[in-house]
Order: structure tokens, then sequence, then C-alpha cells
């Protein structure tokens, strides 16, 4: 897929300060959970994606390429609204109900948003749970995302278990 070569370009080898992690699995785990949950091709797609435009940097960077990237107008758009509904609301922003976060009306976008939270809680459990100095405000913001993505704690935990499941195959590789 043009836009996974795109997005393992951007990342090259680049790893997470704190966890170590390459940067890439957040995009195959990410791209895991969309394809349990039944995702569009686009929502696929944009999720490759949202990280050369989610930042203000590498939306500055990216944007004067977009068009000569070869990829469809509709995934550049979903993309783009992806990073203003998640942008609204990270976890440095205080967001004390389920209420107060607003989805969009597009479902390619809403998908995304379940990979990206699905995996990033994923992420935080195995990492940071007992390091992290806002432990406790991350695991409040993630649940909150979670409830509002109507996602239920036995589906979290399968997500979670297919998750593991993957990263145990990966290390022992």
């Amino acid at each position: 897929m043009l836009e996974y070569e795109l997005i393992s370009a951007f990342y090259g080898d680049r790893c997470a300060r704190r966890s170590g992690a390459p940067y890439m699995n957040h995009i195959d785990e990410g791209l895991v959970v969309l394809e349990r949950i039944g995702a569009s091709q686009t929502a696929r797609r944009a999720f490759c994606l949202h990280p050369m435009v989610q930042g203000d940097e590498d939306l500055a960077h990216t944007w004067p390429r977009v068009g000569s990237l070869g990829v469809p107008p509709r995934v550049w758009v979903v993309a783009l609204e992806y990073r203003n509904v998640a942008n609204a609301y990270l976890a440095s922003r205080a967001v004390s109900s389920v209420e107060e976060v607003a989805l969009s009306p597009v479902t390619d976008v809403n998908q995304m948003l379940v990979a990206d939270k699905v995996q990033n809680y994923c992420d935080f459990l195995r990492y940071h749970a007992d390091s992290h100095p806002r432990a406790s405000e991350l695991d409040a913001y993630f649940r909150i995302w979670l409830a509002r993505l109507g996602i239920s704690d036995d589906a979290f935990t399968e997500h979670r278990r297919a998750l593991s499941q993957r990263a145990s195959r990966r290390e022992s590789l």
C-alpha cells in the first residue's frame, strides 16, 4: 500500500523516547485494530498517513508535497479530518466527561480514532502505567475516549490480547 510506504519512509527507524518502541508499531498495530473492526480501505490508508499531518510541523512539511505523492484526495481529507478531531482532545487537555468529546461525522475518521486510542492505550498499559508521572490522568483520558467511541471493556480486552500476541510474535523473531 502506497500510504504504508510513505509513512515507513517518513518514520524511518525512529523510536519512541520513553518506551523505545519503533514508531511504525503504532501504524502496524493500528492496522490490526482497523482490520478487526472491519474498517474501510480509506480509513486504513488515512491511518497510515495521519502522523504526516497531525502535528503542525509535520503538516507544514508534508503540505507542499501532497499533490505529488500519488495519494487520492479523499484519503488526505480523511487524514486531515482525523487531525481536526484528535487534536481537539489531546492528552494534555483536561477532559472530564464523555460528553465533552465530539466525534467526526465521517465514519472513516471515527474508525481511525478507535485504532489510535486502542493502540495508544495498549502502549500506555504496556510501557507507562506503572511509571508515568501522569499515569492516573492518562488512564482516565483513555477510558473517556474508549467510552465515547463505544468500546466496551470486553472489546478492549480482545483488542489488547490481539496486539499483545502480535508483539510476542514480533519479539520472538
